[in-house]
């Protein structure tokens, strides 16, 4: 069931909100708090609204295609880049052949990311400001701005490493100091940390107040970048929270896997923390506003037909055949994570000969889970930039594999739920038999259980498993080599050139 109470808050604001339209290097801060006069508590959440705004820009980032399950998966083994041609989005055909130029890389994230950090500032600044408001009420939203904050920060963290970072609204001309990834990560972990020792934030939210940050979230982000960052210092802590969450009895795998894909699973029993999209409100002319998103047209069969109640879309991103048959006959999540379909050959008919017309890299193999559905993107508009397909962030299952993968792969001591156990679990709502939960295993159950939610690349880099990401695969226009530096994107190029003296950008190394 579609839940609105967070973008029935987001409406006024987007109605009304001038968004940054550029990269924060450039432009003065999104919205500020009334100079002069203390922020009451219809302000605070209105700051609020616009922080958790660019959740939904997921897809359509300042008018780039710019996905974070595609961006995440492209450098992967699970899909290749697809569309029209290898120029058909060239940046993305760079990326997943990891050749990425400084003039090409994902720009979109870069800057709505900036833009929510700036956001996010701007509701601090406001709390700090504010006088006679109810403290809890205060609190709340000062854990709620700083978990996004540190969400936004992570993804470009991750994606770029050594990046411009700051807490405060920036002064002309708008730059701000650039960090080591090291030292990120410490800002990150500040924020976490801090959210989790003040223990304001719910494990988890009622029905009303379903998506918005809650505890479990906060232990979820944790685990992420911990365990990206390969803090051995730190992974017990990471092992507790997840027992804590376990514990807590607050979340459960869903019986029925399919389900947590459509829109009757939306923030179910198993969702910890998702991304509320609508099927209205984005156009063309603007990646700015609107809450829908464009994903499942981004990713389905050019022309698809008579495949109910599936619908046609770009043909971007086809599933790599291999992703499809890793799986064991009998697993409930091949044929719900991938879709397989018929092409129609040269000279045949469509709905006839086949189901959808091929595009470059065809495989025949295309992603399930954020499949284009009839009925999910009714409203007027831009139908392709308005699904209400939900971006599920964080969910049960990855609980379950953090604690096998800690204890098994990582060494961590057992606090709660075994490694054994977690991993039967998976297996059992999957349709599958018990195997035993080694390090090879247990890597291969993860990767199962997340096709097309973005996991593979990053569980790859921090296992140290990257050697198999360099290929030669020429009859899918696949070829690329792996080197350690490839780890970050390079910064954008145009970002780097409106920067000077003390703020210059330098870029990453390798490029």
């Amino acid at each position: 069931m579609k839940k609105y109470n967070i973008i029935v808050l987001l409406i006024s604001v987007i109605l009304g909100f001038t968004a940054c339209g550029d990269d924060f290097l450039t432009n003065s801060p999104t919205q500020s708090k009334t100079e002069g006069a203390d922020a009451d508590e219809q302000k605070l959440n209105s700051f609020l609204a616009a922080a958790y705004q660019i959740l939904l820009m997921d897809s359509y980032a300042d008018n780039n295609y710019n996905s974070l399950p595609i961006l995440s998966d492209l450098r992967s083994d699970d899909i290749f880049k697809g569309g029209s041609d290898a120029g058909d989005q060239g940046s993305l055909y760079r990326l997943a052949t990891m050749d990425v130029d400084p003039n090409e890389t994902p720009k979109g994230l870069w800057k709505i990311y900036y833009s929510g950090i700036s956001r996010c500032n701007t509701v601090l600044e406001a709390c700090e400001a504010s006088e006679g408001l109810n403290q809890e009420v205060v609190d709340q939203i000062i854990d709620e701005a700083r978990f996004l904050r540190a969400y936004y920060t992570h993804w470009l963290w991750k994606f770029w490493g050594n990046i411009p970072y700051f807490r405060e609204e920036l002064a002309d001309p708008y730059m701000a100091k650039q960090y080591k990834a090291d030292e990120i990560y410490a800002f990150i972990m500040e924020d976490i940390d801090f959210i989790l020792s003040r223990d304001n934030l719910p494990m988890k939210t009622s029905a009303r107040e379903a998506g918005r940050v809650t505890k479990a979230a906060a232990m979820m982000l944790k685990a992420r970048v911990i365990m990206y960052q390969k803090d051995q210092n730190r992974y017990a802590e990471v092992m507790n929270d997840m027992q804590a969450i376990v514990s807590s009895g607050e979340y459960r795998l869903l019986d029925d896997f399919q389900q947590i894909w459509l829109r009757e699973g939306e923030f179910c029993d198993e969702s910890i923390f998702e991304v509320n999209h609508l099927p209205d409100g984005k156009t063309w002319g603007t990646g700015w506003f609107g809450y829908g998103t464009n994903l499942p047209a981004f990713i389905g069969p050019n022309e698809l037909q008579g495949k109910d109640p599936f619908i046609g879309g770009w043909g971007f991103c086809p599933v790599r055949p291999g992703t499809y048959t890793m799986y064991e006959e009998g697993d409930v999540r091949r044929d719900i994570s991938v879709n397989h379909f018929k092409a129609v050959p040269s000279g045949g008919e469509l709905g006839i000969d086949g189901d959808y017309k091929p595009r470059f890299q065809d495989t025949g193999y295309f992603w399930g889970k954020y499949a284009a559905r009839a009925g999910y993107n009714n409203a007027p508009g831009d139908q392709d930039l308005n699904f209400e397909n939900n971006l599920r962030i964080f969910r049960y299952a990855e609980v379950l594999l953090n604690i096998a993968d800690l204890q098994v792969i990582q060494g961590v001591a057992n606090t709660g739920k075994s490694a054994q156990s977690c991993l039967d679990d998976i297996r059992s709502r999957a349709g599958l038999n018990s195997i035993p939960a080694t390090v090879e295993n247990i890597k291969q159950e993860r990767r199962l259980e997340f096709v097309g939610e973005g996991f593979r690349f990053w569980d790859l880099v921090r296992w140290g498993d990257t050697s198999i990401l360099t290929e030669n695969l020429s009859e899918y226009y696949s070829v690329r080599t792996w080197e350690d530096y490839k780890k970050y994107l390079p910064i954008p190029q145009d970002e780097i050139d409106r920067t000077e003296g003390e703020f210059r950008l330098v870029q990453n190394p390798g490029y």
